[in-house]
């Protein structure tokens, strides 16, 4: 991830949204003080989470063409022709996101470099773990001197296998992904309907209990000191078990989905910033 100037936008806008809220917000006790927080954190980390999503479809976009790349191959391979001319004809196909890295593996190859160290640099590059494992099937394979048009095959084979398996884990887990998101969202109801409704009830039940009550010293004749109920800011509290829940919530959904934790980021953002923003409005100042 490069630190770029839309980086650089995202978070000055955040911080201008930030300095709306302390200095126009706040002083007034407006009920959109809160939110307000939680908009301007979102627009100054928007532009990583834009990364973070990109990055994901990139590494879905290179499995799926990396097994076209492959097939290619090998069909080209089991009818005779060498490898390099095989991974040269290859090259003229567009495969998307893999196709800078196809481009450059040719070029290597073009340039006389080792079919070993371009195959391992190609693995390097793309940084992804399908391909990196892949790669280093055919590297190994090429080096011992095996048939390398079989070793092509079975990794098709693989490749193809592994696909299969995500989208069947990814088309079975989506109702569990909504159960999830509706699970939160039934939490956040709860949250509120404790913060706005509950506990005011609770506090002046407290409050009128303890008001008469008071302590005395032993060996005094004189009154005694109220007691009145500790204050506890239960807003906080509820606040950070909303992040908290969603944060985690997300995490899980994202594994749980695509197998991987760093894809249930996206997940933990929306599920924290839907929480946020609900709770705090409802709520208000």
């Amino acid at each position: 991830m490069k630190f770029k100037v839309r980086h650089v936008i995202g978070i000055a806008l955040g911080v201008i949204l930030l300095m709306f809220a302390l200095l126009i917000l706040l002083p007034t006790e407006s009920r959109w003080f809160k939110p307000m927080l939680g908009i301007a954190f979102f627009v100054a980390v928007c532009q990583f989470w834009f990364d973070v999503m990109q990055e994901n479809r990139r590494n879905k976009e290179i499995e799926e063409k990396f097994l076209e790349f492959v097939r290619s191959v090998s069909d080209s391979v089991k009818s005779g022709i060498p490898i390099p001319k095989a991974i040269a004809e290859a090259g003229d196909t567009n495969y998307g996101a893999l196709t800078p890295y196809v481009n450059k593996l040719v070029y290597q190859i073009g340039w006389g470099v080792p079919l070993r160290e371009a195959f391992i640099r190609f693995s390097e590059d793309t940084n992804n773990k399908l391909v990196k494992r892949s790669m280093a099937i055919i590297v190994e394979a090429e080096q011992s001197g095996g048939h390398i048009d079989k070793v092509l095959q079975s990794v098709t084979a693989s490749v193809l296998q592994i696909k299969k398996i995500k989208e069947e884990r990814r088309s079975n887990i989506f109702s569990q992904i909504i159960q999830g998101y509706l699970i939160f969202i039934m939490f956040v109801g709860i949250m509120i309907v404790l913060q706005v409704y509950l506990m005011p009830q609770l506090t002046n039940i407290g409050g009128s209990v303890l008001s008469g009550v008071s302590t005395t010293t032993t060996g005094l004749g004189t009154g005694g000191t109220p007691v009145f109920p500790s204050t506890i800011d239960f807003d906080m509290i509820f606040t950070f078990l909303l992040l908290i829940q969603g944060f985690f919530s997300g995490l899980m959904i994202g594994k749980f989905a695509e197998g991987n934790i760093k894809y249930g980021l996206k997940h933990s953002l929306i599920l924290m910033l839907i929480g946020y923003l609900a709770f705090t409005i409802a709520v208000g100042f």
